[in-house]
Parts: structure tokens; sequence; C-alpha cells
């Protein structure tokens, strides 16, 4: 699962950028994850060590050796530091013992450095630390080029490093989490929605997710639902758990209000009035839940039940002219049910998420006329073609280390398709890619391994195709 990065909600290894870095790297045991963890920070980046490690990555045994020889100056005791990272300083640890080993610095010098290098909030302190660095590998025998880069690359530690003993924490976190998600995807997923907001995925993003491995979702519902998510034996197969969405997820809905249901509830509520009346609710919760097509167990959708909502005001007081004429209670008038888009739309509006269809589902043949292709076919397309994509915008990112590029993962009903947006094309389509909801895209395709991206050229805003529709990306800067 972690070499394929199908770790949407995994600890540490669920960002975008870790999740192109997952193909390359391929994991295969423990320590591998404690370089992912450390390889996807600023520091690394910063100081170009990424392209390095994973080139001598793939490189067979003896060449591996022969280059990390060559590039260590023939040095055994530096070879010796570097040789588990194939040659690459990525952690703190190694770059202080670069600083002993080839700068000839005293354990007190080198403890100066790493406080330069935690200090990343404050960028420029490891460069007091230049001329001591370059004379002293000078001084040792090694050429100024050797010197130089390795001053740079310890430099990148300025841009946040990790130190290896917080990578294999992590790592080890990330094993634990991924290990969960594989053997229990119910019980992952509900407590990952429990804990919002947190991550990089909303609660829709990760309800899908648990679907796409198999995990029945079932409704909001006021006779089943707790306040958060829990499981239950699933209607459809009795050996198999299904993840039961709490009431948290009903927008409007407080955590008194959720509660007061469940303690209520005892053997199940046979009417809206009986809900009103047992837990006590005013008339807005019972609305909140109305809106949220809550009231399945009874019978009752959306419409249906909102009607009866309203029913429950107080009734005005009669006239003075018609005080003794007999009244009749009207029969509840019979409403037209929603359109299927009506539905997800109050779905979306209510909860944040849909279990019956996505939004671009209901935009697939318009998309089609636009050949506008769905995000499951992009990984037939050829290195380099020129293609159409669209989606709900789940999040954009825009990175210290990217160099003015924003990244953009869209939504469809097919899956994920990942975006890079460069300076000059996020300028020419600024109001665009700032604000839309959903975005239709044309771009090259590119390639490499597993991992598809598309490099944007043109931005549509198609929001208004769904004008009603509540949605919210997640943004990071």
């Amino acid at each position: 699962m972690i070499s394929r990065a199908d770790t949407i909600g995994v600890f540490q290894i669920e960002s975008r950028a870790q999740m192109s870095m997952l193909p390359r790297l391929r994991p295969k045991c423990f320590y591998d994850l404690v370089i992912e963890v450390a390889i996807v920070r600023p520091g690394p980046i910063q100081g170009n060590m990424v392209h390095p490690y994973l080139r001598r990555r793939e490189l067979s045994p003896e060449d591996r050796e022969r280059e990390i020889t060559e590039d260590a100056c023939a040095d055994v005791e530096l070879r010796e530091v570097l040789k588990r990272t194939l040659g690459v300083p990525l952690f703190q640890e190694q770059a202080m013992q670069v600083a002993i080993v080839a700068a000839g610095f005293s354990a007190g010098d080198a403890d100066q450095l790493r406080r330069a290098m935690g200090g990343w909030r404050r960028p420029g302190l490891i460069d007091d630390f230049y001329k001591k660095l370059i004379d002293g590998m000078l001084a040792k025998g090694y050429p100024e080029s050797f010197a130089e880069r390795l001053f740079q690359q310890i430099r990148g530690f300025g841009e946040y490093g990790f130190p290896e003993s917080h990578a294999a924490s992590f790592a080890k976190l990330v094993y634990v989490s991924a290990w969960l998600k594989c053997h229990y995807p119910a019980a992952f997923t509900a407590s990952l929605i429990n804990s919002q907001p947190m991550g990089f995925y909303a609660p829709a993003q990760l309800v899908r997710d648990a679907q796409e491995h198999g995990i029945e979702v079932l409704p909001i519902d006021v006779n089943h639902s707790d306040w958060d998510c829990t499981l239950e034996q699933s209607p459809n197969d009795s050996s198999q758990l299904a993840l039961r969405l709490g009431m948290r997820l009903v927008r409007g809905l407080s955590q008194a209000a959720g509660e007061q249901i469940m303690h209520s509830r005892e053997t199940g509520f046979r009417s809206i009035a009986e809900l009103t009346a047992r837990a006590r609710l005013d008339r807005t919760a019972v609305q909140h839940l109305s809106e949220a097509d809550a009231f399945g167990s009874l019978q009752l959708d959306r419409r249906t039940a909102l009607w009866h909502v309203l029913d429950q005001a107080p009734k005005p007081e009669k006239l003075p002219l018609f005080q003794n004429e007999p009244c009749e209670d009207a029969l509840p008038p019979t409403l037209s049910k929603l359109s299927p888009q009506a539905e997800v739309m109050a779905d979306y509006r209510a909860a944040g998420l849909s279990l019956r269809q996505h939004p671009l589902s209901f935009c697939r043949e318009k998309l089609d006329g636009l050949r506008a292709l769905p995000a499951a076919k992009l990984r037939a397309c050829r290195h380099n073609s020129y293609v159409s994509v669209a989606g709900l915008v789940l999040m954009r990112q825009r990175p210290s280390t990217a160099k003015g590029i924003t990244f953009f993962t869209l939504e469809d009903e097919t899956g994920i398709a990942n975006l890079i947006v460069h300076q000059h094309t996020m300028r020419r389509f600024d109001l665009i890619a700032r604000r839309a909801k959903l975005l239709l895209v044309h771009g090259t395709l590119e390639r490499q391994n597993e991992v598809i991206h598309i490099i944007v050229r043109r931005m549509q805003d198609i929001t208004a195709w769904h004008s009603r529709l509540n949605h919210h990306s997640r943004d990071f800067r």
C-alpha cells in the first residue's frame, strides 16, 4: 500500500509531495520509511540531496559502492558516516559527524552547528560556519568543489532538516497508521473523521477512500448514529463491519443535541414528534437533522421530514370571527421527490459529503463534449500528451521549496488528478485559480514511473455548473 501511495489519511505520508515520492522510493524495510519521512523536507530539497539519493538507490550495489567511494574522496571514515544514506547526508546527526570527520570540528563546534541547524526559523545561521567548514575540509585535502557541495548540503538543514531519531519515531507512527488502514480500514476511517478537523483530507475524501477499499458506509440516522462515527454489523454481510456516519457531520447541530438524542433513544424513535419530546430538541436542531436526511429509519425523506418539522411549529390562535368553527387538521401534502442531483447538493450543504453520487457525475456528458477525461483514464495517456480534466478542488499547496509552483488536487467521480501550476499560469488565471470550487483544466500530462501530474496551461471556472454546491478546499501555504 505504501509503495503505491495508497496512503490517504496515513500519518506523515498523505501529502502530495510524500505520495509522489513513495512510488519512486518504494520502501521495503523500516529504515526506508525513516528515509522517506526525512527526505521530503525543505532541508534535503534545498540541499539538493533528493535526486542524488534516488538515483543511487536505482544503481547496482557495485556501481553504488564505487560512486559513494569516489564521492567521499576515498575517505573511509567519511564513507562510514554516509553509507547508510548512500553517500548523501540526510540527517542532522550526519551533518555533525561530517563536520567532525571532514572539517576537524570539535564536539563543541559540532554542537554549535547542530543548534544552527535547529534554528530553521532563522535562516542564515549556518552561514556563520562557512569559513570554518570550508577551511577545515581544504586543510584535510578535500577538493574545493567537494567542500562547497558538502557545505551546501549541510546548509540545507537550515531550511528544516530532520534529526534521525525524530524521523525514526515518525516512521514508526507511519507504519502503525498504514497497518491500521490495511487491516482495520473501517475503524481507521471512523477515527480520522472523529478527529476532524485535521490532516489533508476532508470527511468526504476519507469516506470515498473507505468505499474504494470495500467498506460499507451507512448514512446518518437518528435511530442508529451516535455523535461520533461508529462501527456496526453490515446489514448486507454479517461477517463484515460497516462504518456508520455520526451526527457530528450534521452542519449546525450541536454536540449537546446529538448526545441528548443518544441518551433518550432507548429502543428507538417512531416519529419526529416523539424524538422532539423525548430528546427535548428545539425546532432548529430537528430542522438540521431533516436537512441532513437523518430520518431514513422513520421512512421519511428530507422534504417530508422538513414538512413535519414545520408542522411542529406553534399554531396561531384563531381569530374571533372563527372562534367557534370546527377545525380539521389538514392532511400532509404529497411532496415531489428531489432529483438525484438536488439530493447530492443537499447532502453536501447539510453534511459536506454524499453517499449517493459524486457531483461531477452529473456533468460527465457535458465534459465528454469538451473532451475532458475522467481522472481514472489519465493512466492510459502517453507522456507529454495534451489532456483536459475537471473536478472538485480538494486542495491547493504552495510549499516554500517549490519555487513559486502551486500544486492542486482535483477529484471527480472516478478518482483524483494532480496538477502543477507554474507562477506565470497562476498570475494569468489568478482569480479562477484561487476561488473556483470546480475547475476544468487543460495541460500536458507528465509521467514519472507511476506518478502522473498535469502541467496546467489553461483554467476554466465551472463552479456555476453546480452553483449551490457547498464545498471548500483545504489550502496550504
